[in-house]
């Protein structure tokens, strides 16, 4: 996994189920992907191999149909007699489910409960899935780093900015126009506290000009206009 992530290929031996042994067949190569899948009945038992996903999914299936997958592949693919699996199943598997893996249920970030047929959990999976892909490089590499969607607006006026004929009204302009987004996104990446209070919104017009003050718990302010002019104002 951490060669895998690396972007280093891996060669994976194959697990022969009716001889009970590895490297009976040539390994499996395995190239690196931006999308690793991992999958295992007792993957979420290692702590190790959990702090390398980033995405747990534990797949819940009815015990009647799990017994009856299980006795298809095992007298299909395997080999195995029916009473063989079913001895196998009541004595180990069921008790080893109920011990080991159901236990590291708990570590999951998503629970998909009908298995397969649940065709709306494995719709938004993909879906966060396609998300992660369609994200800037950086952000695969800095998960503290936030990139915002690209609009007309924005794409226009990196356009503006970007060009050499922009004269330099309009280049300052549309830069503080494209900084005050970037900042209220920004801002809403951040930890607040709501409070309660009481806002007034005061309008105020001097000389032409118009001034927007908000005011808090009626208290006395200093407001000055884009001429300024000072004003006090008291409640």
């Amino acid at each position: 996994m951490e060669n895998l992530r690396h972007g280093q290929a891996v060669d994976i031996p194959n697990y022969d189920f009716k001889s009970y042994k590895n490297s009976v067949f040539p390994a499996r190569r395995v190239n690196p992907s931006d999308v690793i899948i991992l999958e295992g009945i007792l993957i979420f038992h290692d702590p190790r191999v959990r702090e390398l996903m980033n995405m747990k999914i534990f797949v819940d299936t009815d015990a009647d149909v799990r017994l009856a997958r299980r006795i298809r592949r095992d007298t299909v693919e395997k080999g195995r007699d029916i009473g063989v699996v079913l001895d196998q199943y009541s004595k180990f598997v069921k008790s080893a489910f109920d011990d080991f893996i159901l236990p590291t249920k708990k570590y999951a970030d998503i629970i998909i409960p009908r298995g397969g047929d649940n065709h709306v959990a494995i719709d938004l999976i993909v879906q966060h899935i396609r998300t992660k892909l369609g994200q800037h490089d950086l952000c695969k590499i800095y998960p503290n780093l936030y990139v915002i969607q690209s609009t007309f607006q924005i794409r226009g006026m990196h356009t503006l900015i970007r060009d050499s004929q922009t004269t330099k009204h309009d280049f300052v302009f549309y830069a503080d126009r494209l900084i005050r987004l970037v900042v209220e996104h920004g801002l809403g990446h951040l930890p607040f506290t709501e409070k309660q209070g009481l806002y007034i919104l005061v309008w105020i017009s001097v000389r032409g000009y118009a001034v927007y003050q908000l005011l808090e718990d009626l208290s006395s302010e200093r407001v000055s206009d884009s001429g300024g002019n000072c004003l006090t104002l008291c409640y």
